[in-house]
């Protein structure tokens, strides 16, 4: 498959030079230790912060911006990035199953609920019969979405299947046409279709809150560990004790602050509900 990231600041000459990925890092200077860590999309609000305080403790934590989400784990597979926070832990159960892969989470960071959005109607009991919802197109995130449109009382899904599939409805009583898209263009599509069902991080890349522009939010209770997100490694570097730097400054009281005030209180501090990982 063709690249399409872009790697930000100076990362593309870095992994040219100096062969980047290994934990050791590529050093701006000689105390510094850099972390090439792969992200989706620009929103790095959150991380921002974190990475400030990595500097102190002399980690240069640089961002590697991916577009799809079938790119940051193929990085990390291969060496290319160092760490990934973009999914949650089924996304990833699923992509280890799928690849014979063993990337592990070291870390929890959030807990981003799915939502529902519009620009055509402002409530649910809107949807006229034949409605178009677009959802995601991946394994887990188009399951996770059809669960929702369960809990929201549109349709009926098997639930022995634990990544439904548009198969797995088993009731459609409004006839809703359930059109499957790339995770990335559910929020483009927003115009075309009559509700989409988007990931939090999409979202806002796309100027949407959650907790406001969502017409409906996914509710967070005991079903919500397997779409913890985390910070993914491979196996062999899960003990990395540069790694486990960042894990230990991005949980803390601090940017839990921070998790508040850039997703108005829509996203939830992970770790502080289930634990360091």
């Amino acid at each position: 498959m063709k690249r399409k990231w872009r790697l930000s600041l100076v990362v593309a000459s870095l992994f040219i030079l100096a062969g980047c990925g290994n934990g050791e890092g590529s050093a701006d200077n000689e105390e510094n230790t850099t972390v090439q860590l792969g992200v989706i999309g620009a929103d790095t609000d959150v991380w921002d912060d974190v990475q400030e305080r990595l500097a102190d403790d002399g980690i240069d934590l640089e961002y590697v911006e991916f577009t799809e989400y079938s790119q940051p784990n193929r990085a990390l597979e291969s060496g290319d990035i160092d760490l990934n926070s973009f999914q949650h832990q089924d996304f990833l159960d699923n992509y280890n199953e799928e690849r014979g892969t063993d990337l592990v989470s070291i870390g929890n960071t959030v807990n981003a609920p799915l939502g529902i959005y519009s620009e055509q109607i402002t409530d649910l009991n809107e949807l006229e019969d034949g409605a178009e919802i677009a959802i995601p197109d991946d394994v887990t995130n188009g399951g996770r979405a059809l669960k929702l449109l369960q809990t929201a009382d549109l349709i009926t899904i098997d639930e022995e299947v634990q990544n439904p599939t548009t198969s797995d409805i088993i009731e459609n009583p409004q006839d809703l046409e359930i059109t499957e898209l790339e995770a990335s263009q559910t929020a483009r599509a927003m115009e075309d279709v009559d509700a989409s069902v988007i990931n939090s991080g999409m979202a806002v890349d796309s100027g949407l809150l959650p907790d406001e522009d969502a017409i409906y939010l996914e509710p967070v209770d005991d079903t919500s560990r397997p779409y913890v997100n985390i910070i993914a490694a491979r196996k062999e570097d899960e003990d990395n004790e540069v790694y486990q730097q960042v894990v230990d400054a991005y949980q803390t009281e601090r940017t839990a602050e921070v998790i508040e005030e850039t997703s108005n209180g829509a996203d939830i501090p992970a770790w502080e509900e289930f634990g360091r990982k």
